[in-house]
């Protein structure tokens, strides 16, 4: 079983360390993750364990647990966590500024040359003034309570934290404050000048105030910002509409978002936000999905199609059935995963969790031998301990225990805006060791569906052949038979009335229109009808990775449509975006060896394997980790999924099987392969920011902790004001927040169509029959870039559709060769 804890009391790593440790022993816990930064845990028990044994091992270590809800409704717009958290604190902090003002005007103001009151001023207003510094300390002391508490409740039970160093520092400060306040009685009562002098300068309450304000003011702009790192999440919970259209007993009912059922029947109207998942019963609508998939043009939706939770319909009226409800739905399962990988612990926490664990208690021995030393050295109380108070403050150990979490949460978060799902912080770090990637063709490297891609007309003319063979496919479900239906009604064809219409199970077709028997099919389909082909046979597309559909009468073939499963349009730069990374790139497929070699070809990819079974690519990818190799595979079918688990990093295409996406690590929903290397480079991103965290962390504590033990007082008179050491303890860990939130700046890969299709018109002298247009067609589809060529015999150019830059010259060449003459190219 598995349970989300709100943990309260926690301030710093050695905190969520130690409440790790306790949790950890109890028997039956497997698995402990405590986060500082959402002041969560997360805990995988078995059922000899109860929630109640764990919120008893977390208050013995002197914090404060209790179940999480996760359920992600409408009602969520209650206060969070962070907002009362931030509230209190912009109280704590405005009351201590309140008396942290006049407490530095006594204490400080005559060295600024500020006007003094007389009833403080010299021997006569000694204890005066050293009794209204104790009294303005007091609401500071008072208001800010929470460190004593936790402190010493965790020093008490042999877990030091932050707290802990807070209490001691301004405890010490303020005991000694007390015993000055005694010592100018002292003085008062047996006309001691000297002594009392001496110590209404020597008070200490000036830096317990300071010290306290200044950490409040560091938590408050921590918390601030910690704040802004769940932006993603709160954007994601927003989009959750409150209420939703249902139809009930043939009536329309508006009813809250929580008690939408699955199964009911949803009408949604222009402008309205899809409550769930679901399936379209009746109507057709444009639906906005850019809060799921970050897509900004809108998707046409009709009977049958599925619908996705938080989008919106901008036009048209629809009814859909509910399928998934509640925390069932995709925006649901969205934000449970950003959560969970942000709450999860990346490898490269424990160096930072081991640390903290053994930090604190080694400062407070560093402060008391520092302390000690000085003594020893001859100097006076005083000084041993603002030496000491200036160790135990300066080393909070705040920055440490932010250094990574705040990071994981602004990367998992910024993945999330660009539809890129990051399961955990283990799969972000592991995504920047990668070296090769494995990716499947279709679906993943292709669109995954047959499109049209060049027609071949030998007797009408290409449109008229289109409009032929759209009335004959129309009423076929084959793969094929779509794609020729979809380019003819983007074409606008109409349709022939057909009759007699006959389907051949994996040949083609037959129908009669205008009382001719026509037929379309693959070639055995054709010479089955005894229909000649060896006529055309010379002027077939050499390109095997295309299939070809012939179309015939009963006499002869009378034009070919060539279909085939094209290649996305940014996979080729993705794929170079990979290479660039210095990620090696391999194909692994079930689909035909000349297919895959051609697809690999226009994609940039070398390392080609087709025509494999499932175990086969895992076998593929266990041999390249053999070389030692960190390696990524990208798919979408059931066939990846034991690729997918293979692989040190798994990345499902979004669009792909539920198989696929439980195996994988990291989900695109956009099924776009350049968020791969996105998620690639977010992964880079993010793990050097933890690790400049991490070093300025451990720099600011290597140069602090000397600094203020003194290390450079006998050479260079230099010592560390505890004042001074309390701000930059609060500036630490502003920094490594702030440097967290950098990441939110991150730009995902983008793909622009216009750069890479481009279209150029060659103008070409001695075509005149259908002959040379077959010909001339021919010869520019061998051209490597060239998607597509179609010839216009009465303009006498040839416009050419190209996938990359191809030169004018090697167009012109092979139009040449095949007994023409090029006399131009013109770019579109």
């Amino acid at each position: 079983m598995k349970e989300k804890y709100n943990i309260t009391g926690m301030t710093c790593s050695a905190c969520s360390a130690h409440v790790t440790k306790a949790v950890a022993k109890v028997n039956g816990v497997k698995n402990v993750n405590v986060n500082l930064l959402s002041n969560n845990m997360v805990v995988e028990y078995d059922d000899a364990v109860s929630s109640s044994d764990i919120i008893s091992a977390v208050t013995e270590a002197g914090y404060g647990a209790e179940i999480e809800n996760n359920k992600v409704t409408s009602k969520q717009t209650q206060k969070l966590p962070y907002d009362t958290e931030l509230e209190n604190m912009r109280k704590r902090l405005v009351i201590s500024f309140i008396f942290f003002i006049p407490v530095m005007y006594l204490s400080m103001g005559s060295m600024a040359g500020l006007p003094q009151f007389s009833f403080f001023k010299h021997y006569e207003g000694s204890f005066n003034y050293a009794f209204t510094l104790f009294l303005l300390t007091i609401p500071v002391l008072i208001v800010n309570r929470k460190y004593f508490i936790n402190g010493f409740k965790a020093l008490f039970n042999k877990a030091p934290n932050m707290d802990s160093l807070v209490a001691l520092g301004s405890s010490a400060a303020v005991i000694y404050g007390i015993f000055a306040i005694y010592k100018i009685v002292y003085g008062y009562t047996y006309q001691e000048t000297s002594i009392v002098m001496k110590y209404s300068h020597d008070l200490y309450f000036e830096s317990a105030v300071t010290i306290l304000t200044l950490i409040t003011l560091g938590k408050y702009l921590e918390t601030k910002s910690k704040r802004r790192t769940r932006d993603a999440v709160e954007k994601l919970i927003s989009l959750t509409p409150k209420t939703a259209i249902v139809e009930k007993d043939g009536k329309e009912v508006t009813v809250a978002y929580d008690d939408i059922q699955a199964g009911n029947i949803i009408v949604v109207k222009p402008g309205g936000i899809i409550a769930c998942d679901g399936i379209i019963i009746s109507g057709a609508a444009s639906i906005d999905e850019s809060a799921i998939t970050g897509e900004s043009i809108p998707v046409e939706k009709k009977q049958g199609d599925k619908v996705i939770s938080a989008t919106i319909n901008k036009t048209g009226h629809i009814r859909f059935k509910a399928l998934k409800v509640g925390k069932d739905t995709t925006l649901s399962q969205i934000i449970s995963l950003v959560e969970d990988a942000a709450n999860s612990k990346a490898p490269i926490s424990k160096l930072a969790d081991k640390i903290s664990g053994i930090f604190v208690p080694i400062v407070i021995v560093i402060a008391l031998i520092s302390g000690i030393f000085w003594l020893y050295m001859g100097e006076s109380y005083e000084f041993a301990l603002s030496i000491a108070i200036s160790v135990l403050v300066i080393s909070c150990p705040c920055a440490l225990g932010l250094a990574t979490p705040v990071a994981i949460m602004v990367g998992t978060g910024k993945g999330a805006e660009h539809g890129i799902l990051i399961k955990s912080a283990e799969s972000l770090e592991m995504a920047h060791n990668i070296k090769a990637v494995a990716l499947d063709k279709t679906g993943t490297i292709t669109e995954g569906k047959m499109k049209v891609v060049n027609i071949q007309s030998f007797k009408y003319s290409q449109n008229d052949l289109l409009q032929l063979a759209y009335s004959m496919e129309v009423k076929s479900e084959h793969p094929v038979s779509k794609a020729i239906v979809e380019k003819a009604e983007e074409l606008q064809c109409k349709l022939l009335n057909v009759e007699n219409f006959t389907s051949y199970s994996g040949l083609g077709i037959s129908c009669t229109i205008n009382n001719i028997t026509y037929y379309a099919g693959n070639r055995k389909f054709i010479l089955d009808n005894n229909i000649d082909i060896t006529k055309i046979s010379n002027m077939l597309l050499p390109d095997k990775a295309v299939a070809p559909v012939y179309i015939a009468d009963n006499n002869e073939v009378i034009g070919i449509i060539y279909v085939a499963d094209t290649i996305k349009e940014s996979s080729i730069e993705a794929v170079k975006g990979f290479r660039e990374q210095g990620i090696d790139v391999y194909m692994l497929t079930g689909d035909n060896k000349e297919t895959a070699e051609h697809i690999a070809n226009q994609a940039g990819i070398n390392n080609v394997y087709a025509e494999l079974l499932p175990q086969d690519k895992e076998n593929i990818i266990k041999e390249i980790q053999k070389k030692g190799i960190k390696t990524a595979m990208v798919g979408d079918g059931i066939n990846d999924a034991p690729a997918l688990m293979r692989s040190d990093l798994g990345i499902a295409i979004g669009a792909g099987t539920d198989v696929a996406l439980e195996s994988a690590d990291i989900i695109l929903i956009k099924n776009n392969l350049l968020d791969a290397l996105t998620a690639v480079k977010l992964s880079h991103a993010t793990i050097k920011n933890i690790k400049t965290n991490l070093f300025w962390a451990f720099f600011y504590n290597i140069i602090g902790i000397p600094v203020a033990a003194g290390i450079f007082y006998k050479s260079f008179g230099i010592t560390l004001n505890p004042m001074i050491a309390a701000a930059a303890m609060s500036f630490s860990s502003i920094f490594v927040v702030t440097n967290a939130l950098r990441l939110k700046f991150f730009k995902a890969e983008e793909y622009s169509k216009g750069d890479k299709i481009m279209k150029v018109i060659v103008n070409v002298n001695g075509m005149n029959c259908n002959h040379c247009k077959m010909a001339v067609e021919k010869a520019l589809n061998t051209v490597d870039g060239v998607v597509s060529a179609e010839v216009n015999l009465e303009a006498k150019n040839a416009s050419v559709t190209l996938s990359k830059e191809v030169a004018d010259s090697d167009l012109m060449n092979v139009v040449n060769e095949a007994g023409f003459e090029a006399v131009s190219v013109e770019k579109v």
